[in-house]
């Protein structure tokens, strides 16, 4: 069975940094799409970025342009979300995401999940 686990979220400043990571399991992971959600107090869950399994796809949600990157290490089994110039309304919970198919996971559905990791902008 594939597993996913993040890590990297933590407590930040307006404009400060963080980079998450999910590490993979059970499965060939160049072959995975993989996603970033985030799902704030009180708000439904969004997609923030996709990745094709070989790499050369991505998609950024409006307002992740410009401040996120995501990528993808098949030889780490990771995928990485590099988030820059963080803002207040970046706080929430974030997941990683992983499907064999990668327009499953533009329209917000996972074939498998992580537990979330907690990023927090303070103001």
């Amino acid at each position: 069975q594939v597993q996913l686990v993040e890590s990297g979220g933590g407590l930040v400043q307006d404009g400060g940094s963080l980079r998450l990571s999910c590490a993979v399991s059970g499965r060939t992971f160049s072959t995975l799409a993989m996603g970033w959600f985030r799902q704030a107090p009180g708000k439904e869950r969004e997609v923030v970025a996709t990745i094709s399994g070989s790499g050369g796809s991505t998609y950024l949600t409006d307002s992740a342009k410009g401040r996120f990157t995501i990528s993808k290490d098949n030889a780490k089994n990771t995928v990485y979300l590099q988030m820059n110039s963080l803002k207040p309304e970046d706080t929430a919970v974030y997941y990683c995401a992983a499907s064999t198919l990668l327009v499953r996971l533009r329209l917000g559905v996972g074939d498998y999940w992580g537990q979330g990791t907690q990023v927090t902008v303070s103001s």
